[in-house]
């Protein structure tokens, strides 16, 4: 049985996957599995990703499926792995060289550490930027870092498979924000470790970039704040910052939904606002 499972998956990236199983393939770490789950691309059945990733054989597991978002290819490469660590690769992203031996390593130091993460570097257009000081990364109870914004990149993850039995797999139902659930449920139950080193290459500024989605992405974080809410999973202080944050999201969208005359995505929001007092 290999020890991690690798996972990317993919839709309609057919250039950008070959590059992100390459940067799998040439790792330094060897005990590893690499499933690449085909969320229905456009080309994946005839002369397109399917058949381009024939190349690589045995070495790679291909999976294609009716195109259901990103969510629901990553938990389907979940139910294939059969790794001890759970490795998560997006199809733009890229691992350096050491990323799995580093981590692997720091795993097996500390046999209680649930998962670590890694620092990347950004590449945006083809340039390479810096983060800005809202990204920055943390290590331990991460929690209250992760309310605001998605810190965690899923490209730089080692995660123990038994991690996903305690807090659930990535929710379906949410088309963007899906990690930043994830994380939420993670951060909430145990202490998130960082590795100081850029390990992963994050590529971004194309158009099909799920973030760059119109606005109102917070509506999506909105649904994952109540959600862990009502799963009754938190400590005092994290309800209490969770529901701090939860008014500040909401105020951005009431405000935003009014000036666009959505008066019924208002009146929704203010409701929740109401269920959860400060």
């Amino acid at each position: 049985m290999p020890r991690v499972s690798a996972i990317i998956p993919t839709y309609n990236r057919k250039a950008f996957v070959l590059e992100a199983i390459d940067s799998v393939l040439a790792q330094t770490y060897e005990d590893y599995e690499l499933i690449v789950v085909d969320d229905g691309s456009d080309d994946g059945s005839d002369d397109g990703t399917g058949e381009v990733l024939k190349q690589y054989g045995a070495r790679v597991r291909y999976v294609y499926q009716e195109h259901r978002g990103v969510s629901v290819a990553r938990n389907r490469g979940l139910e294939l792995a059969r790794g001890e660590f759970i490795a998560f690769l997006d199809s733009d992203d890229l691992w350096l060289p050491q990323k799995l031996q580093m981590q692997v390593a720091f795993m097996d130091a500390h046999p209680q550490v649930q998962i670590c993460y890694t620092d990347e570097i950004w590449i945006r257009r083809g340039v390479r930027i810096n983060p800005r000081k809202k990204h920055a990364k943390y290590s331990g109870w991460i929690y209250p870092h992760c309310l605001p914004l998605c810190i965690i990149s899923p490209s730089s993850a080692l995660m123990r498979r038994d991690l996903f039995a305690e807090v659930g797999s990535f929710d379906p139902d949410l088309p963007v924000c899906e990690d930043y659930d994830l994380w939420l449920r993670v951060a909430a139950r145990f202490p998130v470790f960082f590795i100081p080193e850029h390990l992963i290459i994050k590529r971004g500024g194309h158009p099909d970039q799920l973030s760059r989605q119109p606005w109102g992405n917070d509506q999506y974080r909105v649904r994952a704040l109540v959600k862990i809410l009502e799963q009754k999973v938190l400590t005092a202080e994290q309800q209490r910052l969770t529901i701090q944050e939860l008014h500040r999201k909401l105020g951005i969208l009431i405000n935003g939904f009014r000036k666009r005359g959505k008066e019924q995505e208002v009146e929704e929001y203010q409701t929740i606002l109401k269920h959860y007092p400060l």
